[in-house]
């Protein structure tokens, strides 16, 4: 597998393994973080040969951007480092909701240069659709910026087929972020193609659905957070899903592998998913990550495990 991918049509290279930050300063995503953690895992990353680091304004809000630069200004710059962040989410009187007009998204991009302490970003997503902007007059707006050399590429997040069609009418469009894994296969059926059709690099987002893919729940682990309510973790339905990770497990422990580093080399061999950005909450994950560059899949492998999740 090659050490580094390009992201969509845009210049940028990228390892294939990234690192998904939310759990880096995201304090309201997650309770008692630890912020001297979150850099330390933000540095081992860095260390380790990762150089795609994906954040967002609403990680936080904003300390994860904030931790970010300051990891990535104590290592003497961005060398090589492509980030991303997104913005969409407008805070009024503790009140959110989803702003992508050209003003607010203008905005957008230099408070997160501010927070990043930096002078370009990589790549900004619009992180979610709002209701009201016409969406190429949003990526109009990014384009814009981009030709100022304040972003480098154009980023959507969790738009549908529709408003990506509209969002990519003149082309702009150089990355889709969007929820996919291998119990949530939606995306196969008009989002996958359509990026794979039009050199849009599709990022997944929850790859191990929320850790399920892992291989390392039983029928008898219990969960107190969002899971707790999440269908695929309810009841039979878990039972049966956790059956079919088993399946997967028996391929990874064949080649001496994880069953999390199987799942995401699955990934990689879809057209068009080109990075994954799994997060971590504690350094060595974020080199565990890694370790599914060494997985190498057979095209029967491949077929074996796209039959067991139909």
């Amino acid at each position: 597998m090659p050490n580094q991918a390009a992201l969509g049509k845009s210049d940028l290279t990228v390892n294939p393994i990234g690192l998904g930050t939310n759990a880096v300063g995201g304090h309201n995503i997650y309770p008692n973080l630890n912020e001297e953690t979150g850099r330390d895992v933000v540095r081992t990353a860095i260390e380790a040969g990762i150089n795609f680091l994906d954040t967002a304004f609403i990680y936080g809000p904003e300390r994860s951007e904030e931790l970010i630069g300051e990891v990535v200004k104590e290592k003497g710059g961005r060398g090589n480092l492509v980030i991303a962040t997104k913005g969409s989410h407008k805070i009024v009187n503790g009140t959110v909701k989803m702003d992508n007009s050209p003003a607010f998204l203008k905005d957008a991009v230099e408070s997160s240069l501010k927070r990043l302490q930096t002078d370009y970003i990589d790549l900004f997503y619009i992180h979610f659709p709002d209701e009201d902007t016409p969406k190429a007059e949003a990526v109009g707006a990014l384009k814009e910026l981009k030709d100022a050399g304040k972003i480098k590429a154009i980023g959507v997040s969790n738009f549908s087929i529709q408003q990506l069609k509209e969002a990519n009418k003149d082309g702009y469009v150089d990355v889709l972020q969007s929820e996919y894994n291998l119990f949530k296969r939606e995306a196969e059926k008009d989002l996958l193609p359509y990026t794979a059709e039009n050199g849009i690099s599709f990022v997944p987002y929850f790859p191990l659905a929320a850790g399920l893919l892992g291989g390392k729940y039983t029928k008898d682990t219990t969960f107190n957070d969002g899971r707790a309510k999440n269908p695929l973790f309810q009841g039979e339905a878990f039972i049966k899903n956790l059956e079919k990770v088993d399946k997967v497990k028996e391929i990874a422990e064949a080649k001496g592998a994880e069953t999390a580093h199987v799942v995401l080399a699955w990934y990689l061999r879809q057209d068009s998913i080109d990075a994954l950005i799994p997060g971590a909450k504690k350094p060595e994950q974020v080199t565990q990550n890694l370790k599914t560059l060494d997985v190498q899949l057979t095209e029967e492998e491949i077929k074996i495990i796209d039959e067991i999740f139909q």
